[in-house]
């Protein structure tokens, strides 16, 4: 593309329809409220989540010990769009969630293991926005994130994801 981004690809792996992203940003928080911290990269350990996060630390606001909660997704995608269709602006750390990608529908991956660099993930359920992140950001971001708010997924291998690895399914 003209503006330096990959677009994203995809193909047939058998009768499996395959699409790759990318891991644009990583981002951890040691408490539930704390600003978020941006990384070139971050452990990924099953039945925690990502080193460091608040999540693995058994901080976060929502905090259950239940796979949903290891590590959450958004696509910058949506960011854009907030900005484009609400005029309203997140910038990406804001959304609090773990991993920005771009390139690839994540509400397609509700119920599919995926592929992040050498961690493998499963989705469970789409990561829907919520007062609580309204009122740490301050913005009416609800309505322009709805279905949009990124996934909530388990991690199944330990490994390290780094900024700028493919995410595939």
């Amino acid at each position: 593309m003209e503006d330096g981004r990959s677009r994203p690809s995809y193909s047939i792996s058998g009768n499996v329809f395959m699409s790759t992203g990318t891991i644009e940003s990583i981002y951890i928080a040691p408490t539930a409220t704390a600003p978020t911290l941006s990384v070139k990269e971050a452990l990924a350990i099953p039945r925690v989540g990502l080193e460091g996060d608040r999540y693995a630390l058994r901080q976060g606001t929502f905090f259950k010990p239940e796979p949903d909660y290891e590590l959450t997704l958004i696509e910058a995608e949506a960011i854009e769009a907030l900005k484009r269709d609400y005029n309203v602006e997140l910038a990406p750390g804001e959304a609090r969630r773990n991993l920005v990608t771009r390139g690839m529908a994540l509400n397609h991956l509700v119920g599919r293991d995926f592929q992040i660099g050498e961690v493998k993930a499963h989705g469970i359920r789409l990561c829907e926005p919520c007062d609580h992140l309204q009122r740490l950001t301050g913005r009416q971001l609800i309505k322009g994130l709805r279905h949009r708010g990124g996934l909530r997924a388990q991690i199944l291998t330990q490994g390290t994801i780094r900024v700028g690895d493919l995410l595939r399914s």
